[in-house]
């Protein structure tokens, strides 16, 4: 795992001291100098000292780290991977110290931007939140870092339950979630922020502008704002083309021939990634567009070693086969996949997985910064990034920034733009077969967006509390989904400015009070200034690229970067430019990328191209469930969750029972639970902390809220 962490303080309490290379302070103390103690990140390489210190933590490439100066006290430092050059660095530094915050998040790439300008400090959030920023109040001042988990160690936090309830009980709600974390007292600001640190003291700003709610923002055309995707898409692909190109680290050597296994499978075997860029070529429209912009588009041939030259090999593309799952749409899948394979520019491999590969079927793996439902198919994941590239793209986010959000349905009502309903409408009713109701499809549609466009912020907030703390006072849990979900009941479900997530209904009454509470205070604050289709989009993109950085950190291989460039900055902007009436139509995002490609150069697409298909996913996620049944049951005869007071054991012990048995329940509440036990047993099972020096913290994080007697309890 790799973040970055500093902090500022007030003058009087830190003095300027120099450090050697390792960080460590020679003249004076960081933190607490009148007791001469040091304090620093284990591992980290000092960006720049005292009074406010910046470190960089973990396996960073020389390229990720750029430190431009325009003087002794103002300098920027870019962390990740940046296309700039160093004189738009300079630009940007310039701007930033005069106020003008986001020129730092405008150029290609995903990264994150520190600059100082004498004693102000300020961090720049992405707009995705892929590069989330955190802050906690330390010795007088406030520390800040990439990662959550650091500034718990340092500050010896304590496990933060209410923010667990909430996540489980509505992970897309930001008014739910709040700025807080699983530790208290370390906040995270919301994504398109900044923090600005002034001598301890600080401020959160937005660097966005600000539409207004009464008159809707001018639209781009349909045709000007694909093309801007397409800018955008090809920057921020050619940003990673032209970084250097890496090598991974030396691995045991190659064994020689082995029967049924090619080069790729050994290597992947000894455990590291192939030197170069390759790519996710699943056979969905996302990976598909990255992977052929990346074969086409022109970049350094190879490392600075001679890996990656080979004619055909310049891109190495991978494909998942998962055995367990047959299916003629998956089948379909991995056909245009080969088809597109085709490509002398690609060298295609196929990755193939049977039921050691399935989710649930390994619950070990590494502590991550936060809980999150990827991490019970992290391993599944890591087997297909074992055979991809030492710089790997990956489509995630592309349908989160280009899909439309159902609740978009209402700002069109809002802009008097009813028509642009009929489609999606329509789609609903096919998508639901022939019934006796799908006549009435269009018209419950509209009644329900309207409903939405004509309900105030705080009165949508209010009654979503209202209706937890009911269900909380008779027992009943929370409101329930339907169990067999069609297109039309999610749908209608989004429809709302809140809605409980897949899990609340196996969470306990004073869970849910406690969330019902959290919804009444964020209700009082002043409304945002999105509409609900905007605001809902904009917190469903969070918390998917979210759950990527967990991912990220889960399946991390060592030597590997995954690139995800539908989350960057300048991507992400270009697809909010979509109009409304061009995002809502079906089959938007096919059509979108398939225009992209087109503008690029590649228009011989196979058959079938852009079909959606999430079918494969949820019958491995059953299969798994099936075949990890009995370990998942052992996991909660006696679960820390019910410890916190967050669920009943027996309640989740018979929903897996049920599940598993075929029962038609709601799969990714049973995720979003098991991922949360699995991440605070490797929490509480962990040893050390992220600091050292004499004043290190002498427990790690939440080490104050357990108590060992037979086994670990907590306590909020």
């Amino acid at each position: 795992m790799r973040w970055l962490v500093g902090w500022s303080s007030v003058a009087a309490s830190f003095r300027a001291g120099s450090y050697g290379p390792g960080g460590h302070s020679t003249a004076g103390a960081v933190g607490e100098p009148d007791e001469g103690r040091t304090v620093h990140p284990v591992g980290a390489q000092l960006l720049w000292g005292d009074p406010d210190p910046l470190w960089a933590v973990g396996d960073w490439r020389p390229d990720e780290i750029r430190i431009v100066s325009v003087g002794a006290d103002t300098r920027l430092a870019v962390l990740g991977c940046c296309a700039a050059t160093d004189e738009e660095l300079r630009v940007g530094l310039f701007a930033a110290r005069g106020g003008a915050l986001r020129h730092l998040s405008a150029w290609p790439g995903s990264y994150t931007a520190v600059a100082q300008v004498a004693r102000r400090v300020t961090v720049v959030g992405d707009l995705a939140g892929a590069r989330p920023v955190f802050y906690t109040p330390w010795a007088g001042g406030t520390a800040y870092g990439t990662a959550a988990l650091p500034l718990a160690d340092l500050i010896e936090a304590q496990l933060d339950i209410g923010h667990l309830a909430a996540l489980l009980a509505c992970p897309d709600v930001p008014e739910a979630l709040g700025d807080s974390t699983p530790y208290a007292g370390v906040r995270r600001i919301p994504p398109g922020h900044a923090l600005v640190l002034r001598e301890g003291s600080r401020e959160i700003t937005g660097y966005e502008p600000v539409a207004s709610l009464a008159v809707a923002a001018p639209q781009l055309a349909p045709a000007a704002a694909v093309e801007g995707v397409r800018d955008a898409l090809v920057s921020a692909v050619r940003a990673r083309l032209t970084a250097p190109r890496h090598a991974p680290e030396t691995l045991p050597p190659d064994p020689g021939p082995v029967p049924g296994m090619g080069p790729a499978e050994r290597r992947a075997a000894r455990g590291g990634p192939a030197p170069g860029i390759g790519a996710d070529l699943s056979g969905g429209p996302a990976s598909a567009t990255l992977a052929l912009l990346a074969a086409g588009l022109p970049g350094v041939p190879g490392t600075v070693l001679g890996h990656g030259t080979g004619a055909g090999e310049r891109l190495l593309a991978v494909t998942f086969n998962d055995l367990t799952v047959p299916g003629a749409g998956r089948q379909a899948e991995l056909e245009r996949a080969g088809a597109m394979a085709a490509n002398p520019r690609l060298h295609h491999v196929v990755v193939t997985g049977g039921e050691e590969c399935l989710p649930y079927a390994d619950l070990e793996g590494p502590l991550t910064d936060e809980p999150g439902p990827s991490l019970i198919a992290a391993p599944r994941h890591r087997r297909r990034l074992l055979s991809g590239s030492a710089d790997h793209f990956t489509g995630s986010g592309a349908r989160q920034v280009l899909d439309a959000h159902p609740a978009r349905l209402a700002d069109l009502l809002m802009d008097r733009q009813r028509r642009h309903l009929l489609r999606p409408a329509t789609a609903l009713a096919k998508a639901g077969g022939p019934t006796a109701n799908s006549l009435f499809v269009p018209l419950t549609v509209y009644r329900a967006a309207r409903r939405l466009a004509r309900t105030p912020y705080r009165t949508g907030i209010e009654s979503a509390a209202d209706a937890l703390r009911a269900s909380a006072a008779d027992g009943r849990g929370a409101p329930r989904l339907d169990e067999v979900a069609s297109p039309l009941s999610i749908s209608l479900a989004a429809l709302s400015w809140t809605r409980p997530g897949p899990a609340a209904r196996w969470l306990t009454g004073e869970a849910l009070a406690e969330v019902s509470v959290r919804l009444m205070a964020s209700a009082t604050r002043p409304a945002p200034s999105q509409r609900p289709g905007e605001a809902r989009a904009s917190a469903a993109l969070a918390r998917y690229a979210a759950d990527h950085r967990i991912l990220e950190q889960a399946a991390e291989v060592r030597s590997q970067r995954l690139h995800a460039p539908f989350l960057d900055n300048q991507v992400v902007r270009a697809c909010r430019a979509l109009p409304e009436s061009l995002r809502v139509q079906p089959g938007a995002r096919a059509t979108i990328l398939r225009t992209v490609l087109s503008a690029s150069g590649v228009r011989d697409l196979p058959p079938g191209w852009g079909a959606p298909s999430h079918a494969p996913s949820t019958a491995a996620a059953r299969a798994g469930l099936r075949q990890s049944a009995d370990p998942l049951i052992s996991l909660f005869e006696a679960p820390l969750l019910a410890d916190a007071g967050l669920v009943e054991a027996r309640t989740v012990r018979k929903a897996l029972r049920a599940a598993a048995a075929g029962e038609p329940l709601p799969l990714d509440g049973l995720a979003d639970l098991i991922s949360t036990e699995l991440w605070l047993r490797r929490l509480l099972s962990r040893r050390g902390t992220c600091w050292t020096g004499t004043a290190a913290p002498r427990q790690r994080a939440v080490a104050g809220g357990v108590t060992p007697p037979r086994r670990p309890t907590l306590r909020s």
